[in-house]
């Protein structure tokens, strides 16, 4: 699988561009035998290091590279998956704040779903 489009290359490295912002995560990338999701908000001018939630065991803030990424081999000749369906409206911090309180980011998604869904509601 691809990890990422051109598309969503463009819209991490403009993030990357301007720092210091609360973005929202582009791109979810999982592994699909266990342990491991990343919410990507930015991309690095290097085109390798990518900035945002990462859970590996715990949910922190912090950055790691995609080519280690996408080397990655799994069981059956698999490797680190791209959430085709992933979309949010919220930033990265709601997403961390759900995901520490909550333990990881996969039980975080019910949390930031329930914020959204509410947001939609109030017109937000």
């Amino acid at each position: 699988m691809i990890l990422l489009t051109e598309e969503l290359r463009e819209q991490l490295l403009s993030n990357g561009r301007r720092r210091y912002v609360d973005h929202v995560p582009v791109v979810k990338f999982f592994n699909p035998f266990g342990e491991g999701v990343w919410l990507a908000t930015e991309l690095d001018e290097d085109g390798d290091i990518m900035f945002g939630l990462a859970d590996i065991g715990y949910p922190e803030l912090g950055s790691w590279s995609l080519s280690e990424m996408q080397a990655v081999r799994l069981p059956f000749g698999m490797g680190i998956e791209r959430d085709l369906q992933f979309a949010t409206s919220l930033p990265v911090s709601v997403w961390a704040e759900a995901a520490r309180e909550s333990g990881s980011i996969r039980a975080a998604q019910a949390i930031v779903h329930a914020a959204e869904l509410a947001r939609r509601e109030d017109g937000a």
